[in-house]
């Protein structure tokens, strides 16, 4: 059986007025992301990792911010469509982990609605599906409440014909 392991990570600016979606949760904070699409930094680091397993290229490519037409694009639209895409090559999800980066929210209270949220979006058992919070005690971009950045490994499996 041939397995393939792909690595995602992704970065957004934190600003005051804006929404934070993780993992297709809405958090309460003060802050949110600044992005093209809603700016859910964590689905974006898990389709990084699929596609780039599956050799796919990036989210970038197949959602370019540059279009209009992904303008405020729902995240969870955008990983099951590159989900699509790796099971259209023959590819189906082992298990996903992740790690978020953030000082603040506690994200504690989400983890379990966000792995709920992925495995059901992705149509996959939520055993699959692994997400983590840290901070970076107070250091660099994500410990100054700049940025929020996400981590995310995929294993992926070829499908028996």
């Amino acid at each position: 059986m041939a397995y393939r392991v792909g690595l995602g990570y992704d970065v957004h600016r934190l600003a005051e007025g804006e929404e934070l979606w993780l993992g297709g949760v809405r958090i309460p904070h003060y802050k949110g992301t600044v992005a093209h699409s809603d700016g859910d930094v964590l689905l974006h680091a898990i389709s990084d990792a699929m596609l780039g397993a599956a050799r796919l290229r990036d989210i970038g490519f197949h959602f370019p911010d540059t279009s209009e037409e992904f303008k405020n694009a729902d995240s969870k639209m955008l990983m099951a469509e590159a989900y699509r895409l790796v099971r259209e090559k023959g590819y189906q999800i082992v298990n996903i982990d992740s790690t978020i980066a953030a000082q603040k929210p506690k994200l504690m209270p989400f983890i379990t609605m966000m792995e709920q949220k992925i495995a059901e979006v992705l149509e996959i058992d939520e055993e699959s599906v692994a997400v983590k919070a840290t901070t970076t005690e107070g250091l660099g971009p994500e410990g100054r409440e700049e940025s929020i950045s996400v981590q995310a490994v995929v294993l992926l499996q070829k499908q028996i014909s």
